[in-house]
């Protein structure tokens, strides 16, 4: 889905939600809708005055509540109107929800292993990640479509639907996906329209994007 039209400097800001009780425990959230701790919504107050340094003209945001209340901050501070959108939903893994890292290998080693190998693997009898990338991936393209030249949008969802739509933004094979890495509560990774279409510029940022200057400029 490398489809923009090229030439009009536009950016896309995925952000990913502050921190929850279940990410403390290394729990699998998936669809399970849990709230920000405290110091989440400290974390997104602090990274929603960054992010409104760079002017965005669109916020979008997952329903779930931890993304909703980390796109609210950002809509306090820059007087912008929040687009929720279930498709911006983190993976729906099944079985594997509620469970910490530790109990999905002890129980699931099998598929976990193949999930780290890059194998497509719907964990605990959920999504497959290209599923998840098919549903998220067109709603912030149309989103970045309706953006003026130069202008920029914030996605604010989850760690892999964040990964998935890079992947396929990107256009890259869905077994690549993985070495994207993932990202930190309430940091950020930033694609940028070239000439060819989106590049990555930023990953698991959480400060402002520099220029690049450069030979590959």
């Amino acid at each position: 889905m490398n489809g923009t039209k090229g030439g009009r400097g536009r950016r896309i800001v995925l952000w990913r939600h502050g921190q929850t009780a279940w990410n403390l425990e290394r729990r699998f959230q998936g669809t399970t809708d849990i709230e920000l701790t405290e110091a989440g919504v400290e974390q997104a107050r602090r990274a929603a005055r960054l992010l409104a340094a760079l002017q965005p003209d669109a916020i979008i945001a997952s329903d779930l509540q931890r993304a909703a209340r980390t796109a609210a901050e950002l809509s306090a501070v820059t007087r912008l109107d929040v687009t929720h959108d279930e498709a911006l939903r983190e993976t729906y893994a099944g079985a594997w929800q509620g469970l910490t890292h530790e109990e999905i290998v002890a129980q699931y080693a099998e598929q976990y292993a193949a999930w780290k190998r890059g194998e497509p693997v719907r964990r605990g009898g959920g999504e497959l990640e290209t599923e998840v990338a098919d549903r998220a991936a067109p709603v912030v393209q149309l989103a970045a479509d309706k953006l003026p030249d130069g202008g920029t949008l914030v996605v604010v969802s989850h760690g892999g639907t964040i990964r998935t739509t890079i992947g396929r933004l990107l256009g890259l094979e869905p077994h690549h996906w993985e070495g994207l890495g993932g990202l930190s509560n309430c940091c950020w990774s930033v694609l940028g329209e070239g000439a060819r279409g989106w590049r990555l510029l930023e990953h698991n940022a959480g400060t402002l994007p520099e220029p690049v200057l450069g030979d590959d400029d």
